[in-house]
């Protein structure tokens, strides 16, 4: 069977690129992981770095109470120019709910996932969030459900995650130190009342760490998020990550913090610094360690549609979705068929072993390679990219790093120069933020760049690459690595040179 299209008319990479050795990974990423468990999570795109190329995810906002106060947490409604979690266009009753699901997953066969993260915390409005999944597991059996908490509810509601065939949790832990804990949380309500600073945020961390026992014991695999702030728990994270794998977790996702002051975040008033992308590769590389790692968490919003890194959720308001007629029955035999060729396809890959490559000088150094990358290919023209895919090519292989998200600059012929005027009270222009953005990356690969952005990308040392368009990305990365090998410049000698 051929594998269907899996987004607005792109389809599937046909092998190599990332999805081809799980993003840097083993060519499974998850074979630590024992057999039942592995099975559960290697075609779930929340989890698997080789499956979120091509299966879909939803979050549905039923949930809007929230029961803790974090400082890098603003929660926003009727909102839709912002991407991070707690941001929503429209909040939902579980009628409404249930409705918009079965008109996704009509219309985006490849969605096989449904969430319930927010936009406050699901178990702070458990009468909400359960009869959703109520009503989920009997209209829509083909859908895995999964919930996402901050954890101080959760021991109170285990029997009713499993009662309702959620085998997948998420829980946010920032810190197993009150004391850490006080910077980050400044009040929880607990017991109908109000509760500051270190005790407050003892109890979230015992609630926390008793949750995720119990949902461990009764086989319920548990994903930790932490976010990662600097100079708060930045050290702290590493103890986090071995406790939560004690505990029983399978998968660490240390996410930056976002803190923008426009957001309105305690943090971002409070000019707190977000981690540069150098700390936050090497605080994953210190906890990959303990656990495997997620680095391509794209930090949804609640009310996410369709494959990470992209959202379709302006197609799917309730105003459209009234006006559609789905027959659920019907598109379930369309999705099982678009589910097969995938696993088909998936399980092919998952078979063939990566070697490593030749000709590279025993000694030489890894090179990040930034890459304006769709569908596991080198497909973006450079002004047109919304985010970069960071890989990283050495003598081991190429392995996925991280994203970096970027503002598009070009909107055309005739708008692709306006990217370099500097708006009143700006202080650079989006063509030198996105590159500045691109930090520390010594080559970028895309589609196709015009001559200002090649001009300013050599002049910050970073030399753009427009000869592997359409080429699966570790092929294309691996070569241009292997150029750079060729010349010299990535020989200890060498390491202060520049790629020419």
């Amino acid at each position: 069977m051929e594998l269907p299209v899996i987004s607005n008319n792109a389809p599937a990479a046909e092998g190599g690129g990332c999805s081809s050795s799980g993003c840097g990974t083993a060519p499974d990423g998850l074979a630590h992981l024992p057999d039942h468990i592995r099975a559960k999570v290697q075609d779930h795109p929340c989890y698997s770095e080789q499956a979120h190329h091509y299966f879909a995810r939803m979050h549905v906002a039923v949930a809007p109470a929230c029961n803790i106060q974090c400082n890098y947490c603003n929660r926003k409604y009727d909102c839709s120019n912002e991407s991070r979690p707690g941001v929503v266009s429209e909040l939902l009753t579980p009628d409404q709910a249930i409705k918009k699901v079965l008109a996704v997953a009509a219309e985006i066969p490849q969605m096989t996932v449904l969430g319930i993260a927010g936009p406050g915390d699901p178990l702070a409005n458990p009468g909400r969030t359960f009869d959703t999944f109520r009503q989920l597991s009997e209209k829509a059996p083909d859908i895995k459900l999964c919930v996402s908490t901050n954890g101080l509810s959760l021991p109170e509601h285990v029997d009713e995650i499993a009662k309702h065939n959620i085998d997948h949790v998420t829980i946010t832990i920032n810190c197993v130190d009150p004391e850490v804990g006080a910077k980050i949380y400044p009040w929880i309500y607990w017991q109908n009342k109000r509760i500051f600073g270190i005790e407050g945020a003892r109890i979230l961390i015992e609630q926390q760490q008793k949750g995720l026992q119990m949902l461990t014991d009764r086989g319920i695999l548990v994903k930790v998020n932490s976010v990662l702030i600097p100079g708060i728990n930045d050290q702290h994270l590493k103890e986090v990550s071995k406790v939560v794998k004690a505990k029983g977790a399978f998968l660490h996702n240390v996410m930056p913090l976002i803190a923008e002051a426009e957001h309105g975040t305690y943090y971002g008033i409070m000019g707190q610094p977000e981690p540069t992308q150098e700390m936050l590769q090497e605080l994953q590389d210190a906890c990959a360690g303990d656990m495997a790692m997620m680095r391509h968490c794209r930090q949804c919003r609640a009310d996410a549609v369709g494959l990470l890194g992209e959202d379709r959720g302006d197609e799917f308001t309730m105003d459209k979705i009234d006006v559609m007629e789905v027959d659920y029955e019907a598109a379930m035999v369309r999705r099982k068929a678009v589910h097969d060729a995938i696993i088909e396809k998936l399980e092919a890959e998952r078979g063939v072993a990566k070697p490593k490559p030749t000709d590279i000088p025993a000694g030489s150094r890894p090179v990040l390679m930034a890459v304006a990358g769709k569908n596991g290919l080198v497909a973006e023209h450079f002004g047109h990219a919304r985010e970069f895919l960071i890989y990283e090519a050495s003598p081991e292989g190429v392995r996925f790093i991280s994203h970096r998200k970027t503002e598009l600059y070009c909107g055309g012929m005739d708008a692709c120069g306006d990217g370099d005027v500097v708006e009143a009270g700006a202080s650079e222009s989006l063509l030198d933020r996105n590159i500045r953005i691109l930090e520390g990356c010594e080559v970028v690969l895309c589609a196709k760049v015009g001559y200002e952005p090649w001009a300013k990308l050599e002049a910050a040392g970073i030399a753009p690459n427009g000869e592997h368009a359409m080429e699966p990305i570790e092929e294309a990365v691996m070569a241009v690595y292997k150029e750079i090998a060729a010349t010299g410049k990535l020989l200890p000698q060498a390491d202060s040179l520049k790629v020419a």
